[in-house]
């Protein structure tokens, strides 16, 4: 099959790692024996308009900056690369990236699948409540899009019942959750690298870690809660955040002013290809989140690759998360750092448990959340557009 795949941002940036879905899929799809090609729009825009191959995949920069006339430009450059695609595959409803997508299907005629990951009408509104013209044109796009595809994969049940609601027909939806790259995310590579990262920062007991950017919607001053609750009474853990954003330094004031700053390690920016090294040392991971349209839509990258390493985790129970948990960590009340410490706690106490869990874990990541499993799904949901179109 010969696969056009189109995100609407940066495969290479740090500044937007959520990118590294596309990528994923695009190596399955690549090792598979599958022709694919991968248009990005970088944030530097003297890298747009170049092409090149890479592991198999050939990869199109495209023009990420405002204007008429640079949309018609990848308007006309997309039509163009899609001339010998088999199905037209875009993620995310940014006008820039959705619009020659859905023009290149109508006139080379070519199925269009829609990838979507997360509500980004919400996440733009919470982080700016005040750009009501820009959130409604953003709001339209997103109710339109699945409306006008043949086919749509969705990261959560939360956005299967939006697509219903929509006008999606429930055949034509198809389950694609995050994965873990088995390759890096093991219990066999974690033992290469245990007891590196305590070592490095003097910890002698218990490590517990969190994940993630620091920008709005994350709620990692949760975590940071938490470790305040908990060392009220216990002195012999450390608490860890892995990840940078905006929030990075009041999220450190909130460390300071809790009490909690003393035991606390913030890395700041760590490569991706790093974490598994950090993971290794995690006696639990934490997933915490509040309860609202944001976080019932997503599918948290954190989550399968702490389920990957076959990692005790201690989750906000809201949205996909307890699909993703199934049964193999402790979930809490969302939006309370109150039940979020009982839950760090109770994996802390009791090692048996922490281990238990731990091994169910990794082979739920082995079964079902990884790439390999969600770019199979989405081959069924491309193979649904292609008849889909062929019987229009």
């Amino acid at each position: 099959m010969n696969i056009f795949m189109i995100h609407p941002h940066d495969i290479y940036s740090p500044l937007e790692p959520w990118t590294v879905r596309v990528k994923k899929l695009a190596m399955e799809f690549a090792a598979k024996g599958h022709k694919v090609t991968l248009a990005y729009f970088p944030l530097d825009s003297s890298e747009a308009g170049k092409i090149k191959d890479e592991g198999g995949i050939r990869i199109v920069s495209l023009d990420r900056r405002l204007g008429a006339i640079v949309l018609f430009k990848n308007i006309a450059r997309v039509v163009r690369l899609s001339s010998e695609a088999d199905v037209i595959h875009f993620q995310k409803c940014y006008y820039y990236a959705a619009l020659p997508a859905l023009v290149a299907s109508v006139l080379k005629d070519k199925p269009l699948h829609y990838d979507w990951d997360d509500w980004e009408t919400k996440i733009f509104y919470y982080s700016n409540p005040r750009q009501r013209m820009v959130g409604e044109f953003l709001n339209i796009f997103e109710r339109l899009i699945p409306r006008a595809v043949d086919t749509v994969s969705v990261s959560s049940d939360h956005l299967r019942g939006l697509s219903m609601r929509l006008g999606v027909k429930k055949a034509n939806i198809f389950s694609a959750p995050v994965g873990a790259d088995l390759g890096r995310f093991n219990q066999q590579v974690m033992a290469k690298f245990k007891g590196g990262v305590k070592g490095k920062y003097s910890i002698c007991r218990y490590l517990v870690m969190y994940l993630g950017q620091l920008h709005g919607g994350q709620y990692a001053e949760l975590f940071i809660n938490a470790a305040a609750s908990i060392l009220k009474t216990r002195k012999d853990v450390h608490f860890m955040i892995i990840g940078d954003g905006y929030r990075l330094g009041e999220l450190k004031e909130l460390a300071r002013s809790s009490g909690a700053l003393e035991n606390f390690i913030f890395t700041g920016f760590v490569p991706h290809d790093e974490i598994p090294a950090y993971l290794a040392d995690a006696d639990v991971c934490v997933a915490c989140f509040e309860d609202n349209n944001i976080t019932r839509c997503k599918s948290p990258l954190k989550i399968v690759e702490y389920l990957a390493c076959g990692k005790a985790i201690a989750a906000s129970n809201v949205g996909e998360v307890r699909n993703m948990v199934g049964g193999t960590g402790v979930l809490t009340e969302p939006g309370d750092h109150e039940s979020l410490s009982k839950g760090i706690l109770l994996l802390l106490d009791d090692e048996r448990l922490r281990d238990s869990l731990g091994k169910s874990a990794a082979e739920r990541a082995r079964r079902k959340y990884n790439w390999r499993s969600t770019a199979a799904n989405l081959l069924d949901a491309y193979d649904m557009a292609i008849r889909l179109k062929k019987f229009s």
